[in-house]
């Protein structure tokens, strides 16, 4: 009976190690000391690190652009009071400057994100770990610019318009 309690436990862990791989959103995992612990196939895929490339290295070592000191203030609630924390586009584009991977049809240089900071506590409740979720917030991005830029275009007609004696709608 434990045999297949064994078996039907190692088989939940692998799907779920598996679905890690698959999503499309970057994890990374990151110990107290900054170092990655978990680095799935959208980091490696995205960044051209492979995950026995970055495993125990810090993150500031690794990405030397990322602001050490305010990405640790940024993750300093999510370790003491496990609480989430967020990093959207409009905040700061991108927190790994990843480029843009549509490079024909994309208009943008880098993929801008969003990024959600989890806790990971471990069997007695300590936060040991924080879990990073990347999202490729490209496509938003790229719209709500176009958008933006659209509306300045059509205000400034609408003005010309105006002063030209024109009805304006």
């Amino acid at each position: 009976m434990s045999t297949n309690l064994q078996l039907s436990d190692i088989a939940e862990f692998h799907w779920m190690m598996d679905m890690l791989q698959v999503v499309d959103v970057g994890i990374v995992v990151l110990d107290r000391e900054f170092k990655v612990r978990v680095w799935n196939a959208f980091m490696e895929s995205h960044s051209s690190k492979l995950p026995s490339d970055v495993r125990d290295k810090s993150i500031f070592s690794l990405f030397p652009e990322l602001q050490e000191n305010w990405f640790r203030n940024k993750c300093r609630p999510v370790f003491d009071f496990k609480g989430r924390a967020f990093i959207t586009w409009e905040q700061r584009p991108y927190v790994f400057k990843f480029p843009n991977y549509r490079p024909i049809t994309g208009v943008e240089d880098f993929m801008y994100q969003n990024i959600t900071i989890s806790p990971i506590s471990n069997v007695v409740g300590k936060v040991d770990y924080v879990c990073m979720m990347i999202y490729d917030m490209t496509d938003v991005a790229t719209n709500k610019k176009r958008g933006e830029a659209l509306e300045v275009t059509l205000n400034e007609l609408r003005e010309k318009l105006a002063k030209a004696g024109e009805k304006v709608v």
